[in-house]
């Protein structure tokens, strides 16, 4: 038998050492009798530190969070090449990103270290596009203004809080990957014509869905709520710019369940605030933690979630089941599903890490 160590990020964990989110759905390792697990204590909240939630979005990990691992399971933390420093890269064998987003990853450098990097690409998919869902709905029927006028007994306000119907509207979606066709399929019933910008989808499939592939310019004018869904590459920032948003019709939404960095937040916010869109849902920002100060916060026509909507405890916990079956297969030298740079598949750097843990492959596993 031979031992696969492995490291999981604090920022699963309270300010008590134990889960923040319930149950993880990581029972099969933490009882596998190879697999020692540790958690990076320097990622987990303290008890009265309120500083760490301030932070929360931009720790790093660095070579004395790695040193003598093989394993390592991240949430939230940036992963810099200086992460893999002498004593790290020895060993280090995979790394497993807990969602589907990586681009606090630096991938190159795991390839270039003979580190695999597997992701859970699927695993929120649903969640994503119901959370998008959600967006549109609570936007269209303008729902917290209707909360607001009930709680202050201002019935007198009704004819103000008049929202759309989204039937027959037009949805424009930016990124049709699993996410953005899974919005397909749920906005359905509604009726909507729908379009999409998103480069590398197949034309077939987008038409077997019915949906329209455009330009984006096309689909910011022509679109009566937004939805984007594109992963975040270096190429892709800010891919939303004041010139598109100035493109909306004034009776148009717009939603954000993919990342902060794929819009002009400011220029987002001067439309906003001249009203010269109906509104925004987001869920997603260029800053995280949103700032207190943040002019969003003082806006009346956004809906503000904190990168969080998509985390249910249903996807906390299939998630948790996919990244333990995906470490199992690791800690038994067995290459797991869902890589991401699937060429240091080729490395004999790699390979050799890998094969240390074949032997486990004889070890019975309840």
């Amino acid at each position: 038998m031979h031992t696969f160590r492995l490291a999981i990020t604090g920022d699963f964990l309270n300010e008590h050492g134990q889960s923040a989110y319930g149950d993880l759905g990581f029972g099969a390792i933490e009882s596998c009798p190879f697999i020692d697990i540790d958690y990076i204590m320097d990622h987990a909240p303290r008890i009265n530190d309120s500083s760490y939630w301030d932070q929360l979005y931009s720790m790093e990990l660095k070579p004395a969070h790695l040193r003598d691992r093989d394993g390592l399971i991240v949430l939230r933390p940036y992963i810099r090449a200086s992460a893999f420093a002498e004593g790290v890269r020895e060993n280090l064998t995979i790394i497993g990103r807990s969602g589907a987003g990586y681009d606090k990853i630096d991938v190159k450098a795991c390839t270039d270290n003979d580190i695999l990097l597997f992701n859970l690409p699927n695993v929120l998919n649903h969640s994503t596009a119901s959370t998008a869902l959600m967006f549109i709905l609570a936007l269209a029927k303008k729902l917290l203004p209707s909360d607001q006028i009930t709680r202050q007994g201002r019935w007198d306000l009704q004819p103000q809080v008049m929202g759309m119907e989204i039937e027959h509207k037009t949805l424009g979606i930016i990124g049709l990957g699993a996410s953005g066709r899974e919005l397909v399929r749920l906005i359905a019933p509604f009726n909507m014509r729908v379009i999409a910008y998103s480069p590398h989808a197949d034309p077939v499939q987008a038409a077997s869905l019915g949906v329209e592939l455009t330009s984006l310019e096309t689909l910011m004018r022509d679109s009566d709520v937004i939805s984007v869904h594109s992963n975040l590459t270096p190429d892709k920032h800010h891919m939303i710019r004041a010139e598109h948003l100035a493109l909306m019709k004034p009776t148009a939404y717009f939603v954000n369940v993919a990342r902060g960095a794929l819009v002009d937040q400011a220029a987002l916010v001067k439309v906003l605030q001249e009203r010269r869109i109906a509104g925004a849902g987001l869920d997603v920002f260029e800053v995280e933690p949103l700032p207190a100060n943040d002019p969003l916060i003082a806006l009346d026509n956004v809906v503000l979630t904190p990168h969080f909507s998509p985390a249910t405890s249903d996807v906390w916990i299939a998630g948790g089941l996919q990244m333990s079956k995906c470490i199992l297969q690791a800690a038994r030298g067995i290459v797991p599903n869902n890589v991401i740079n699937n060429t240091v598949l080729d490395r004999p750097g790699f390979q050799a890490k890998l094969a240390r843990f074949v032997e486990n492959q004889k070890v019975a596993v309840s």
